[in-house]
């Protein structure tokens, strides 16, 4: 950590010196005031694309829709600039959120598309308003002044560029690092998964969606007052495209990797512009093509970008880049103390939790649930086994909510959640894991856990973006370590979830089902994977959790686990019941050994093997 802040410290004091040596040629910081520039949107972008896998090809509109807005005001009404950035983030703001409501309900190759359209749309209403100088644009702008000194000059808002893209990456960590940031985190790989923790996936793809945007109208802002005239050219689509180049090259997932894929760009760029024509006699755009084959080369021998290859070589040389984010290599780390949780009431033991009614349902012609009904109370472990393909897994899903039932009631506490979405169930007091793990697997496990706590604690953007937000992120990392504890991952808090063997993925998930303070806990196949000896430490956690009053529902096929820890099964075959009883009743029901095994003995396990002797 001290050799990375001595790195960061020194980068900052080159930064800030350079353009105060009157021998700096006015070349390198006009460069760098572009850099500045570019490096604000491609920040915002990385956290849209990189992190939240929402691809956009449409950043140079907000950009353009923050230079326009200032561009306006200051020339039209004689306004100060400080004035036209508050009403271009405002106009951008407004824009944003309602274009993200449109636009990010599609998915796949439809929202990139989506962008493009939009992108396409502000360009070309830049160029017909007739009060926006149509395609000549807005000249005479004013510079910005601060405190009386004019900012005109190219090594005066050289120090204003770089003071608010430096402000942009600190805020972006920030908020990566906060329980908005782990949220977000989740979009790209994880929705399903973070909406059955109670993360409202939709909001957030909002959240990001218009911060990537906010930064890009503080880069508009900028460049209309540095260059003091506005055309629609440098808010095309072909820029659009420039900026997710940028993210690319640098390295999608990271803050400082945005900045150094738009250095790299425009210095290759610049390069490419002025050797290319000599080389080729020509004074044709070849350096798209340059772009194109530098693309392939990336995409091809470093699909991470550049940044991971830097930070790579950095940690081997005896420093800790880690991910990157702001130099920061394991994350967050779990307080010692800190102030509990609020946690829920638990029912009285005996208590009916949860009831299901006549629960069907059907995909087009397969029936996959048909008419299942059973109950459970607190305090109990009740079992719901059956062949692969019996329906276990989808009567979980129709439980939680993550697909709805063509038919059917279920009741939880008394309270029917039967048309409830996955996160309004979760929020109720109902936590699951999945039959196949649904980790962040480049986050730490701590982290992963902390996401099923999300639910409560509130911590809004801003505080986590200005790092107002420590008090109550120390509750909930508290918590998360607390869970990794009960569950014997203590010694994991810090490593990649990637990392770990599918066994201890399992258990992971458990913790992080536990962070969520469940009344009820589904738990899909949670034995599948693990030793012996690690399944009899799970068994002790699962019964520790019934004499604390709670309930858990189960799938498993290790019927010895099975049988020895629950207090109740329901068995499946082909979608429906086929018994419902205490393990000992069910192990000698003759049905229940038809469907399981066909009657051949030989293959039964020891469970019912032993019973039917």
């Amino acid at each position: 950590m001290m050799k990375n802040r001595t790195v960061l410290s020194a980068f900052l004091i080159v930064l800030a010196v350079l353009p105060l040596v009157p021998a700096t040629p006015e070349f390198w910081i006009t460069e760098l005031d572009y850099i500045g520039l570019a490096a604000l949107v491609a920040t915002g972008l990385m956290l849209l694309t990189g992190v939240a896998g929402l691809t956009s090809f449409g950043q140079a509109a907000f950009v353009g829709l923050g230079a326009y807005a200032t561009a306006y005001l200051t020339t039209k009404y004689a306004v100060s600039p400080w004035l036209g950035l508050a009403a271009g983030l405002l106009l951008t703001g407004v824009v944003a959120w309602l274009l993200g409501l449109i636009t990010l309900r599609l998915s796949g190759h439809y929202l990139p598309l989506g962008t493009i359209a939009w992108c396409l749309s502000l360009y070309y209403l830049f160029g017909n308003i007739q009060a926006l100088g149509q395609h000549d644009g807005i000249s005479g702008i004013v510079p910005i002044s601060f405190f009386g000194v004019s900012l005109m000059q190219g090594r005066h808002i050289y120090f204003l560029i770089w003071i608010c893209v430096l402000l942009g990456a600190w805020a972006s960590s920030n908020l990566l690092d906060s329980r908005p940031g782990r949220a977000i985190r989740a979009l790209k790989n994880g929705a399903h998964m973070a909406e059955s923790m109670g993360v409202d996936t939709g909001s957030y793809k909002i959240v990001v969606f218009v911060w990537a945007a906010l930064l890009a109208s503080v880069s508009g802002w900028l460049y209309a007052h540095m260059e003091r005239t506005v055309s629609p050219s440098p808010f095309s689509l072909p820029v659009g495209i420039e900026y997710l180049f940028m993210v690319v090259v640098g390295g999608s997932g990271s803050v400082w990797g945005a900045i150094l894929g738009a250095a790299l760009i425009l210095v290759i760029k610049d390069q490419l512009q002025n050797l290319l024509p000599l080389l080729l006699h020509s004074q044709s755009n070849f350096e798209l093509i340059g772009f194109g084959i530098l693309m392939i080369l990336m995409l091809q021998y470093a699909s991470g970008g550049v940044w991971p290859i830097v930070s790579g070589w950095w940690s081997r040389l005896g420093g800790a880049a880690g991910s990157g984010r702001m130099g920061r290599g394991n994350g967050l780390a779990a307080p010692a103390q800190a102030p509990a949780l609020p946690r829920r009431e638990r029912p009285e033991a005996g208590q009916t939790v949860l009831e299901v009614d006549g629960l069907r349902k059907e995909f087009g012609g397969l029936v996959a649930v048909n008419n299942i009904s059973f109950s459970m109370r607190a305090g109990e472990i009740m079992g719901l086994i059956g062949p692969n393909g019996a329906g276990k897994s989808t009567t979980f899903n129709l439980v939680s909510g993550v697909i709805p039932a063509t038919r059917g009631e279920v009741r939880f506490l008394g309270e029917s959640i039967g048309g409830l979405s996955a996160r309004s169930i979760a929020t109720r007091g109902v936590g699951r894991t999945f039959q196949h793990v649904q980790l962040l697997p480049t986050m730490s496990v701590l982290e992963n856990v902390a996401l099923g706590a999300h639910q409560r604690n509130h911590v809004g953007v801003l505080a986590g973006a200005l790092h107002t937000d420590r008090a109550r992120e120390a509750q909930l990392l508290h918590e998360a370590a607390a869970q990794l504890q009960r569950v014997g991952l203590g010694d994991y808090l810090y490593e990649q979830a990637g990392n770990l063997a599918l066994g201890q993925q399992r258990i992971l998930e458990i913790a992080r089902a536990l962070a969520c303070d469940p009344i009820l806990l589904l738990l899909d196949e949670p034995a599948a994977g693990l030793r012996y000896k690690e399944k009899q430490e799970l068994a002790q956690v699962l019964e520790q959790l019934r004499e604390e009053g709670l309930s858990i529902l189960l799938v498993e096929h290790d019927m010895d686990f099975v049988m020895r820890l629950t207090n109740h099964l329901v068995v499946m075959d082909f979608g429906t019941k086929l018994a419902e009883g205490p393990p000992a009743e069910v192990r000698e029901n003759p049905v229940v050994l038809q469907a399981y095994l066909g009657g051949i003995d030989d293959d039964l396990p020891e469970s019912l093997r032993g019973a039917e002797a």
